[in-house]
């Protein structure tokens, strides 16, 4: 038998795709398992109420989102009639989502596409691609290639796919700084020369010395980053987000988000420790809190936060919890490199569940459209906001 925790491992592998073909096999038993009817159902009534609470269609949209969960699941294995029967006999129990089901569940839905002017000339979802700017000024165009090496004097830099690694023969020479800039509609990954891992999301840079030299280890950011520091305790890890705030890492993994069109700064622990830094203010953060800047401000706000809608991007998603449609068309502007012109107020509405950031532009629209958002029309690189 497998405990709740296994299952849930199992869930949050095969949305990230990391679940092998094992795994996969693994979980589908488990929902063709009847032993585990119970678990399931209480694992999805926890969290459909958590995620789709913003809707105002709320049965309607979780009834056509357990069934088309279903529909996914057992559609790897077993014959279609008995496939069938099963689901059905099994629908009266699934009552909502565990929090990876539920973004899950909108992965894969497919919505009804009501006549519209949305339309699917509308520009494609982003993906690997960045720009290396070198020390000396050379610029590198990167995108998805593979194998491709720079040489920087004693440091090579090793392009696989859409990450760069550096190495370098020691420690010493002044190498000078890099900086890595994604556009929007780009992402790239990022390992430097001590082992720490980057992601950066669109329209986001990160300016990084190619070798580690001194008594600190200090990058610059702007955008979003998410960030897992290689220890070194004899080199604290430093990341200077504008003239006035700062991030001191005391611990691993963690994510930052300061984009200018953003109203806060803020700063998301996920392990370890982090100590924020703010004009005269500072605060030490414990896993699962977040700290909000607001420019002008003297002082830091410390809340706790749901970790998963902060990461959803390096995953490959859009999380939201009672997210407002302002917030979640900026992300969608960055993502998709478009122009937001609103030609009336944004509805009130607030979100819950997730979406692929592979979909369609046109998919993600009419998605908010159906849980009761404005109406959009899409022209060239523009989404206009409508009654």
């Amino acid at each position: 038998m497998h405990t709740r925790e296994e299952i849930q491992f199992l869930l949050d592998d095969y949305i990230t795709g990391s679940l092998n073909a094992a795994g996969r096999e693994e979980l589908y038993h488990v929902f063709q398992n009847p032993a585990y009817e119970e678990l399931l159902a209480g694992m999805m009534d926890e969290a459909l109420k958590e995620r789709l609470a913003g809707s105002y269609h709320f049965p309607e949209t979780a009834q056509r989102l357990k069934s088309n969960l279903l529909q996914q699941i057992h559609a790897a294995s077993g014959p279609v009639e008995e496939r069938r029967s099963s689901i059905l006999r099994r629908m009266a129990a699934w009552t909502a989502a565990a929090a990876a089901v539920a973004a899950f569940i909108f992965v894969w839905y497919q919505y009804e596409k009501p006549a519209g002017p949305i339309t699917k000339a509308a520009p494609a979802p982003g993906g690997n691609k960045a720009v290396l700017v070198l020390a000396d000024g050379s610029i590198v165009q990167l995108d998805s290639s593979t194998g491709r090496q720079i040489i920087q004097g004693e440091a090579a830099i090793h392009q696989q796919n859409g990450s760069l690694q550096y190495t370098a023969a020691n420690n010493g020479g002044t190498q000078g700084y890099n900086t890595l800039r994604t556009p929007r509609g780009g992402q790239f990954q990022l390992t430097l020369h001590d082992g720490t891992r980057v992601w950066l999301n669109s329209a986001s840079s990160l300016k990084y010395p190619v070798v580690f030299n001194g008594n600190e280890r200090t990058v610059e950011l702007s955008g979003q980053g998410y960030f897992e520091i290689a220890a070194d305790a004899g080199k604290p890890f430093k990341v200077k987000i504008n003239q006035s705030t700062e991030v001191m890492v005391l611990g691993t993994r963690f994510d930052v988000m300061a984009y200018p069109d953003e109203q806060a700064i803020r700063t998301t622990l996920l392990q370890g420790a982090v100590r924020v830094g703010h004009n005269s203010a500072t605060q030490i953060l414990r896993p699962g809190q977040q700290a909000v800047m607001e420019p002008g401000s003297q002082q830091i706000a410390v809340q706790e936060t749901d970790v998963n809608k902060v990461t959803d991007w390096k995953n490959g998603l859009f999380i939201f919890n009672n997210t407002d449609l302002p917030a979640i068309l900026r992300e969608v502007a960055r993502w998709y490199d478009v122009e937001i012109i609103y030609q009336v107020p944004p509805s009130k509405n607030l979100y819950g569940g997730g979406l692929s950031r592979s979909m369609a532009l046109a998919d993600v629209l009419l998605f908010l459209e159906e849980g009761g958002a404005n109406h959009f029309k899409v022209e060239g690189r523009k989404v206009i906001v409508l009654e």
